[in-house]
């Protein structure tokens, strides 16, 4: 493998971000995600592995791999889809999304992700926003699409049952014609103020992960790979599928609803090395009775989406002798700070998130009007850009030895499980709700969750209190947004607190719910 160091502290004096260019074959002129993460590798070799939550397993070879998507991609231009068209993919993980999501990169189209957590709201929203040409999915799921967004963006369907029938008439050779900026994804991440915004990335962003996956998830040759997280959010995208291929190991995914068994018996199956995940998912295996019963060979675990209670990581270190290595950052700015698990001299703080990113952004701890904090001050993290530093949301303190601290969040996203959850999307949908006059949603803190959706409501005239009601506004919008965005909690106020102007305080509800759990 390329960009081989050994400690930390031999990286830091000697990585260059030029040097990432050594691990693939393209150049910045000519570069394609499908043919540096597919093509490069050895045909007979496993490229996909899934576990489905109904306990069966299937797996696909790079050449199985490399033929099908080169045939997507000739599919999709006698669909009449160009290179820059939006395609959007509303599938969990199986041999169809995969195919359909590197078929995309080769034709040099864009794939835009959608969760089928998601609600309609949700996803009209993704599609219209990225005004997608055509949509791959499921029968089941075109009622979730109203007839008059398929009409105005002349959506085209193309469904997963009949894809891979489909696909052995078109030619299996696929001649590509991208470079490092052509425009390869959008993702959507929650805003502080209003709807999700696009993330736009380009083929030439894969090498930013080939270093990460190195240097901060200690991949090695030899390693068996396993990544839980959905593929329709960025740790699923990009350490789940795109970081794993590009050194030519198998993308190893779970399919449909989380399940802890399930989960080991892949670990158990694949015989596992090294598993990427959320923090929830080890908290789940933890809290089960279950991981006895399996013989893991586990050497390396790293978490990101959300703090890792001092409980887990105990237990983690009791129950399978593994200290996990935390990954932080965000949608917009990529990697921030690190663990580095792939440095035989890094020593884990557990609770801290790790170190800037070696080469990386230009980190640092800020005050409100925005100058750098000694160590042990708590600010809010910043980064560099354009002469200037610019908060990104959360607060934290570096200690004496360059370890960052994550104290909370500091504007109004909410992280609940991992999932980055912006209020604005969730107050819409509530107040489409005939009972609802007025509400706030807030992250309220959670032992499991970290911060789980609680929304403040105040009632039209007509409507009166009850856990009925509380249970039918629920229901509404878990049938319009995600499964993991409807507020879990939901109190009934008579007033929000405002400002003179009349924009609703979060703040307050927020500091509210913290000064109450912080009793309990």
């Amino acid at each position: 493998m390329a960009l081989d160091y050994t400690t930390y502290k031999e990286a830091k004096e000697k990585f260059r971000w030029s040097q990432r260019w050594s691990v693939f074959d393209g150049s910045k002129d000519r570069f394609n995600i499908a043919h540096e993460c597919i093509d490069r590798h050895p045909v007979q070799e496993v490229a996909i592995r899934i576990k489905f939550d109904d306990g069966r397993t299937e797996q696909y070879t790079f050449g199985e791999f490399s033929r099908m998507t080169c045939q997507f991609a000739n599919f999709l231009i006698r669909l009449g889809i160009t290179p820059g068209d939006k395609v959007a993919l509303l599938l969990s993980p199986s041999i169809e999304f995969y195919v359909s999501m590197f078929g995309i990169f080769r034709l040099g189209a864009v794939v835009t992700s959608c969760s089928p957590l998601f609600g309609p709201e949700a996803v009209a929203f993704r599609l219209e926003n990225s005004a997608a040409k055509a949509i791959v999915t499921t029968r089941d799921c075109v009622k979730m699409i109203a007839p008059e967004l398929i009409e105005k963006l002349k959506l085209k369907f193309i469904f997963a049952e009949d894809l891979v029938g489909d696909l052995k008439k078109e030619d299996a050779r696929f001649s590509w014609n991208t470079d490092v900026d052509t425009p390869s994804m959008v993702q959507f991440s929650s805003g502080t103020t209003g709807a999700p915004k696009p993330i736009f990335y380009r083929h030439g962003a894969i090498t930013v992960s080939a270093v990460v996956v190195k240097f901060a998830g200690g991949l090695t040759p030899d390693d068996t790979y396993f990544c839980p997280s959905s593929p329709a959010w960025g740790h699923g995208i990009w350490y789940g599928t795109i970081s794993p291929l590009i050194y030519g190991k198998a993308i190893g995914a779970y399919s449909g609803k989380y399940d802890v068994e399930k989960c080991l018996e892949a670990l158990e199956e694949w015989g596992v090395t090294n598993m990427a995940a959320i923090s929830s998912h080890y908290r789940l295996i933890m809290e089960s009775d279950k991981c006895d019963k399996y013989k893991l060979k586990l050497k390396k675990i790293t978490y990101t989406g959300e703090a890792m209670g001092k409980w887990v990581v105990e237990t983690l270190r009791e129950k399978w002798g593994l200290t996990p290595y935390c990954q932080y950052g965000t949608t917009e700015a990529g990697p921030i700070t690190l663990d580095y698990a792939g440095f035989t001299d890094w020593v884990v703080r557990p609770g801290s998130l790790g170190k800037p990113m070696i080469g990386g952004l230009k980190v640092t701890v800020i005050d409100e009007q925005g100058h750098e904090l000694p160590a042990g001050e708590k600010g809010e993290i910043a980064i560099w850009r354009d002469n200037k530093w610019v908060g990104i949301g959360d607060s934290a303190y570096i200690d004496e030895d360059g370890y960052y601290w994550y104290v909370s969040r500091v504007d109004d996203v909410i992280i609940s499980a991992g999932y980055t959850i912006g209020p604005i999307e969730v107050e819409g949908s509530l107040m489409n709700h005939p009972a609802v006059e007025e509400c706030a949603v807030v992250g309220s803190p959670d032992r499991d969750r970290g911060d789980l959706v609680k929304a403040f409501i105040k009632l039209n005239e007509g409507y009166a209190p009850s856990d009925q009601l509380a249970k039918s506004i629920q229901d509404f919008v878990k049938a319009k947004l995600s499964k993991h965005e409807y507020p879990k909690e939901i109190e009934f106020i008579d007033e929000l607190p405002k400002t003179p102007d009349g924009k609703i305080k979060r703040k307050v509800l927020k500091e509210r719910e913290r000064k109450l759990k912080l009793k309990v």
